[in-house]
């Protein structure tokens, strides 16, 4: 019995690697990306890209071990609900309400250090914001409320 299902276990290891998820990669900054309706000074961008934008954006920087299937799937999996909670690539085509909240979230999170994530953390140790680095973000959100509340109503 274990003679059959070893080889066959490794059989289908073999032919899961052939089924890859579409990767979440994209050449050009959307015309929604948060960068070209709002201002992101250099410093936010920086912390944004090192240690957002591989969930929350449309270019996710993918490690080598995303190429072994199951992990790929998982991985995709989760960028992809990254992305359907907050994609700074799509944030200007969000309403403002939608906009006002997304950052309201930012803030909270980043200040109870629920991001990023710790899973992400394991790996990405590049990722760990610093004190003065979530003040910066947890600022930048909120300014950047008070700018979305100034564009109209909410």
């Amino acid at each position: 019995m274990k003679k059959k299902i070893v080889p066959a276990l490794l059989v289908l290891l073999i032919v899961i690697q052939f089924i890859r998820p579409a990767r979440n990669l994209s050449a050009a900054v959307s015309p929604n990306d948060i960068s070209r309706h709002y201002t992101v000074p250099d410093t936010v961008a920086h912390i944004l890209q090192r240690a957002c934008n591989d969930c929350h954006s449309n270019n996710t920087r993918y490690p080598w071990y995303t190429n072994i299937q199951p992990v790929g799937w998982w991985m995709q999996h989760h960028v992809n609900e990254g992305k359907d909670e907050l994609n700074f690539s799509e944030f200007g085509a969000y309403t403002s309400k939608r906009q006002n909240h997304k950052m309201e979230e930012v803030g909270e999170q980043v200040e109870k250090g629920e991001m990023p994530l710790d899973s992400y953390l394991w790996i990405h140790k590049d990722a760990k914001l610093t004190a003065p680095e979530k003040e910066v973000l947890i600022s930048w959100a909120k300014d950047l409320r008070n700018k979305i509340a100034e564009k109209g109503p909410l």
